[in-house]
């Protein structure tokens, strides 16, 4: 065949494969037999190889393709990748419930019904796809929900993940990939036939294939995908609810999982979530719960987000897998706030697809509320990624030789005194001991462990048994002292030599630049995890100013209140961490965001966005405005300086005619951050 006839001969077989990769991956409902398709393919890869200049990232031969990968690139997401807050009672829904109900009436919602989509939750891998103009260009985990890695080989292997969309728009995507308990099970049959460690579930062996770095290996393992959310949309306009979300995600071609149900009160959300319980046991893949999502667009954005969830959605977990064990002894661990925690060492057990040996027991109010005491026998459950924690005594089994704990009067570690004070307020109030010695040695190694932990500086090889050695030896004594330390320091040590102390210092080295995020996080402030520290970051132009910021500045960023923003003051305020903060400046280098550099026209006006802008996502204006110094508020009042209208602008627009708030559009505002 001549040229022509070639290309469409080529693109005759894409379109003919591409319809029964869908018909099997994503309807289950295969025409023709595999041998079938292996021919139309084969057939298909002849012609490009004859016709190179035909070559297009859609095609389906090239799922699977080019060498493993030395490593995998860090990508950082265009949106930010939320987790969704938990409950675990119906109870606690009812309380989300009204939560919802009351941030609505306040952001003018009062007079509308507020309805939900439920959707089961899949327990597999959270993904990211990214098309230009239909195509699959990227595909990225989640990550720490800012940067995740570029998975994009391995996922163009999973046949549910469209090469090519139906509509030639942009398009980010989001989903869970998932590998079926069937080929799970062959997974480990064919892994304990080799003497390999076989897989602990599902989740367990969907994240690993994900991650390797022959595509061939991901390719091997059959995984397959549901896609349940758009992030951004161009060249189209994005569906006004979830159920209109999930039914345009179905026209572009992505599988989506067809269990889903709009529920209009938390009883029927309630009846949604006990069917499942019984039938979960029957999909071939893994369910941990259901997910409950406002189904109105325009309510969503007006709840927004707490500094680490979205206040319009929730994940309704499942009842806990629970198992039993015994309480071999009770021990204090002393954290870095100085806070005495005891933790219950059990006779090791698998619960949750993981053999765990130790639980929390949080306080003494906890183990008098439990009765617990060391040789009992103990129910005990873990959820997911949770701590496990001892939920019930089985009382009927002891054998009277039992004993019962007590908190002790002085430090483990230190021997100081130990002084019980009341933490929360009104209802949720509890004691926790502490140590009342700052310089007490337990507190200071898990200050220094939390600082150079993988959300902190990273640095590798420095464990908690090693800086335990080097506060020993007297060569740290707080963090700073770290990037002091050389070779000649650690050679001499026991368990070391020049090559792990070459590498011990090459870690710390290379540890030095530091996203701006990280280093608040590493520095251990009360109440600031990583999330907060995010939320910092984005906010402030550098430490000196966030050492600057008064409670009250604090306390108007959105996702920190009044708590968080005191044990930030206070620690600020401390001269011992300013003196630390000064000696850490002169060893490190903080990589700030990019909008530092940026002149900053919206310095302290607040911006309200509404209705569907022409250009931008509604996350993108968002960040636009952050990054040149202005603030976001869901909700229209007499703080609110700009209001940015899109095309249906709805309530929020009459209300900013009606308080005479000044009122742009999209270009307008373009213009402003030009």
């Amino acid at each position: 065949m001549n040229k022509n006839e070639a290309k469409k001969r080529i693109e005759q077989l894409r379109k003919l494969i591409d319809k029964h990769r869908y018909l099997y991956h994503v309807l289950d409902k295969p025409e023709i037999p595999d041998e079938v398709y292996d021919s139309l393919l084969e057939e298909l890869i002849a012609l490009e190889e004859k016709y190179p200049e035909f070559y297009s990232p859609a095609s389906p031969t090239q799922r699977v393709g080019g060498e493993p990968l030395p490593y995998f690139k860090k990508v950082r997401h265009r949106v930010r990748q939320w987790s969704f807050d938990d409950v675990f009672s119906f109870e606690e829904l009812k309380k989300w419930d009204e939560k919802v109900h009351r941030l609505a009436a306040k952001a003018g919602f009062s007079d509308e019904r507020i309805e939900y989509c439920c959707e089961v939750k899949i327990d597999g891998l959270k993904i990211i796809l990214t098309y230009k103009d239909g195509v699959f260009v990227q595909g990225a985990t989640r990550g720490d929900g800012v940067t995740g890695e570029d998975v994009t080989q391995n996922l163009r292997t999973i046949g549910s993940i469209p090469l090519a969309l139906s509509e030639k728009i942009d398009l980010i995507a989001v989903g869970e990939a998932w590998l079926s308990k069937k080929e799970f099970e062959r997974l480990n049959k064919e892994r304990q036939k080799n003497g390999e460690e076989p897989f602990a579930n599902p989740r367990n062996a969907a994240a690993g294939s994900i991650r390797q770095l022959d595509p061939k290996v991901a390719a091997a393992r059959n995984l397959d995908s549901f896609i349940y959310d758009i992030d951004a949309i161009a060249k189209m306009a994005m569906p006004q609810t979830q159920i209109e979300e999930l039914e345009l995600l179905v026209r572009l071609g992505f599988k989506v999982n067809r269990d889903y149900t709009l529920c209009r009160t938390i009883e029927e959300i309630e009846d949604f979530y006990q069917s499942w319980i019984s039938k979960r046991d029957k999909k071939q893949y893994e369910i941990d719960g259901i997910v409950i999502k406002v189904n109105s667009r325009k309510i969503q954005e007006a709840l927004g987000y707490t500094g680490k969830a979205p206040r319009w959605g929730v994940a309704y977990k499942f009842p806990a897998e629970q198992v039993t064990t015994v309480v071999e002894d009770i021990r204090v661990q002393v954290g870095r706030t100085g806070v005495l925690t005891p933790v219950a060492h059990l006779r090791p057990v698998r619960v949750a697809g993981s053999v765990v040996s130790r639980a929390t027991l949080h306080n003494e109010d906890e183990i008098r509320r439990l009765d617990v005491r060391i040789g009992d026998t103990v129910v005990i459950q873990k959820a997911g990624d949770i701590i496990p924690e001892v939920v019930k005594v089985l009382t009927e089994l002891r054998s009277g030789k039992e004993k019962i704990f007590v908190m002790p009067t002085q430090c483990p570690v230190c021997g100081s005194p130990v002084e019980k004070r009341i933490i929360g307020k009104g209802g949720s109030q509890s004691a926790a001991h502490y140590c009342t010695n700052p310089n007490c040695f337990g507190q200071e190694k898990e200050r220094i462990v939390h600082f150079v932990g993988k959300k902190g500086f990273n640095v590798e090889g420095l464990g908690e048994r090693i800086i335990e050695q080097l506060i020993n030896e007297g060569l740290i004594s707080d963090a700073a002292d770290i990037f002091e330390l050389t070779e000649g320091d650690l050679v001499p040590l026991e368990r070391f030599g020049e090559k792990s102390a070459k590498n011990i210092i090459g870690a710390i080295e290379k540890s030095k630049k530091i996203p701006f995020e990280r280093f608040i996080y590493s520095l251990g402030i009360l109440h600031v995890g990583e999330e907060t520290a995010l939320v910092l970051a984005r906010r402030f132009d550098s430490i000196d100013a966030l050492a600057r910021a008064r409670k009250e500045e604090l306390e108007r960023i959105e996702g920190i209140g009044e708590v968080v923003a005191q044990s930030i003051v206070d620690w600020f305020a401390d001269k011992k961490h300013q003196v630390l903060l000064k000696r850490l400046l002169s060893h490190i280098t903080i990589i700030y965001p990019a909008r530092s550099h940026h002149p900053r026209p919206l310095e302290g006006k607040v911006f309200v966005l509404t209705g569907t802008l022409g250009t931008l996502s509604r996350d993108e204006a968002k960040a636009l405005i952050r990054e040149y110094g202005g603030r976001v508020s869901s909700s229209v009042s007499k703080n609110t300086d700009i209001v940015v209208a899109g095309k249906d602008p709805g309530s929020k627009y009459e209300k900013a005619k009606e308080l005479g708030i000044k009122t742009i559009d999209e270009q307008t505002f373009l213009k402003m951050v030009k």
